[in-house]
């Protein structure tokens, strides 16, 4: 193999594919990291790189069919394909995927339900591993529980089990009620659809060198 050859190979092994993230969110501008926003498409990504993966969890979640006072129904898993196409791509240049915690795509495509309180368990037969963790450990607002598959990559020991929401500490007594409630429903009600969805720093980082361990 000539040294243009080596040297070639050498860069697609320092190149994270970073697929169904938000333009110009924080998997931009992240050295080693290729960025897949909506317009890029990752659902026709076909490597060569390792990935992290975030599809739209919309279709899969409590709410899939679509708010309560909707007008419009949805369909179960009805993602235009995202979630098959970001499993094939972890199965296939190995990687990580990332997907709320109960989300209905596990049962769908026949993965492992991974327990509670942390860990990794095998999650198929196609060499992929689960576990449960929650982002509230690494700087999300929430505690925002978090499925995670993974095929080809280490399985390091993460923060395992509850973290504690932030959403609601430091306000005054008056909202003592508001953040009881916040308590029952979710701290997630009170954010932003955008806060909700972001990635903390800190997560992705964690996320990134899972991958990188390919």
């Amino acid at each position: 193999m000539g040294s243009a050859a080596r040297g070639e190979r050498m860069l697609k092994r320092d190149i994270t594919a970073a697929l169904y993230v938000a333009k110009g969110g924080c998997y931009f501008g992240v050295p080693g990291v290729d960025p897949w926003d909506e317009a890029r498409d990752a659902r026709t990504y076909a490597g060569p790189y390792r990935v992290v993966a975030h599809p739209p969890c919309a279709r899969w979640g409590r709410y899939w069919f679509g708010s309560p006072s909707a007008r419009e129904r949805h369909l179960l898993g009805d993602d235009g394909g995202c979630f098959a196409a970001a499993l094939w791509a972890v199965r296939t240049c190995c990687g990580v995927l990332e997907h709320p915690k109960d989300s209905n795509a596990w049962k769908w495509f026949g993965l492992t339900r991974p327990p509670v309180g942390g860990g990794w368990v095998k999650a198929d037969d196609f060499g992929g591993w689960t576990c449960c963790v929650e982002q509230g450990h690494y700087g999300h607002r929430a505690r925002k529980g978090t499925w995670l598959y993974a095929v080809g990559t280490d399985r390091p020991e993460l923060l395992w089990g509850p973290s504690e929401a932030l959403i609601g500490q430091g306000e005054t007594h008056a909202t003592e009620e508001a953040r009881r409630r916040a308590q029952r429903t979710g701290a997630c009600q009170r954010m932003s659809r955008k806060e909700r969805l972001a990635t903390p720093i800190a997560f992705r980082d964690t996320l990134l060198a899972i991958a990188r361990t390919v």
